[in-house]
């Protein structure tokens, strides 16, 4: 039994937000609304790579951590190999409730809520935004999660997720240097958002909407360009900086409300960063990455051979980047679908959840 072994030991003790009226508490970005969707692309090709993705990973063992770190390490630095090994849990429980939910599979189901359980009552965020950057993953896991699985850990998830929360706020207003500012707090926003909603919490998502305006003041240039493109020399990064945002505003947009629209105080927001990447990601334009990086270990990434750190950026790179603004701009809907790989190669689609929960 999951009930059984579950104790809430994951985060240091309560920060101070007080608690407030529920809000769709429940879900962090797919509702039910969403997963009704499902029945309908059961036979497509798309659910058939993500029944794969789930045999794939059928019968995997739990390997949590109660800490773990992989940024600014390469592999067999440190405790790289193992936290790296370990975060494959986090998509694994993804590919498994998605499997679950489009098959009917019960083993499925049992297995994505065992590796729930297995991480939520150990697991001590460091509140490296770099480190947890995947543990949305997890949410999405427990969105897709059927009721009767849900219900054991539901009190866990929802204490786990108003401290992560918390956590990232609180720490917000303390930041200084560039990562208060830069791809790192975009991902303090994406965590802490998924999070807020997930906690239902009034007075998080209150503090995670302005986290979010005050992250497209701070990131996004008049002309839509975002700082770490300067810093890093690289598209790379412009990503990185871009999706945790955009999936920040799906979640707002799947509980009623518009983040897409707003702007900072530059007057650009959203639509302006995707509109500056749009020649690149179209192809028409072409850009050498990290040449004049001001970040050494970039070019350590260089030197170790790692896919992407040097070289001309390939468009199918935003692949992700547009399937997630085609749900919140129908401007951007022909480019996601031009981005979009076929299931051959090693350019495979990458978020078959939101293929299936969010069809455009």
């Amino acid at each position: 039994m999951l009930l059984g072994v579950l104790a809430w030991t994951a985060l240091p003790a309560k920060p101070a937000y007080a608690a407030s009226a529920a809000v769709d508490a429940g879900f962090a970005v797919i509702s039910d609304v969403h997963i009704d969707k499902l029945a309908a692309t059961k036979g497509s090709e798309m659910a058939a790579f993500a029944l794969r993705r789930a045999q794939a990973v059928d019968g995997r063992a739990p390997q949590p951590l109660a800490t773990l770190h992989t940024q600014g390490t390469l592999a067999h630095q440190g405790v790289y190999d193992q936290s790296s090994k370990a975060k494959q849990d986090w998509a694994a429980a993804l590919d498994l409730a998605l499997g679950a939910r489009l098959s009917g599979n019960r083993q499925w189901h049992e297995q994505a809520a065992k590796i729930l359980a297995a991480w939520l009552p150990g697991y001590q965020s460091s509140f490296n935004p770099i480190d947890d950057a995947e543990l949305y993953r997890l949410f999405l896991a427990f969105d897709l999660l059927a009721a009767q699985f849900k219900a054991s850990i539901f009190p866990v998830f929802v204490e786990f997720s108003r401290r992560l929360a918390a956590g990232y706020l609180d720490r917000m207003p303390r930041l200084k240097g560039g990562t208060a500012t830069n791809n790192w707090q975009s991902h303090r926003v994406k965590l802490a958002t998924l999070a807020a909603f997930m906690s239902g919490e009034r007075s998080l998502i209150d503090a995670a909407r302005r986290a979010f305006a005050k992250q497209l003041s701070d990131n996004i240039t008049a002309d839509g360009s975002v700082i770490d493109f300067y810093r890093r020399d690289a598209l790379h990064y412009v990503v990185y900086d871009l999706e945790p945002l955009l999936m920040s505003a799906l979640a707002a947009k799947t509980h009623g409300e518009n983040w897409y629209e707003l702007r900072g105080s530059t007057g650009a927001g959203l639509k302006q960063a995707l509109r500056w990447l749009e020649p690149y990601a179209m192809g028409l334009k072409t850009h050498q990455e990290f040449a004049n990086t001001t970040v050494r270990f970039d070019r350590e990434r260089a030197a170790a051979s790692l896919t992407g750190f040097s070289g001309l950026w390939e468009p199918f790179n935003a692949q992700d980047t547009y399937a997630l603004a085609a749900r919140l701009d129908p401007d951007f809907i022909a480019l996601s679908h031009k981005l979009t790989p076929g299931f051959t190669g090693e350019r495979r689609p990458t978020s078959p959840w939101l293929d299936l929960t969010m069809p455009v």
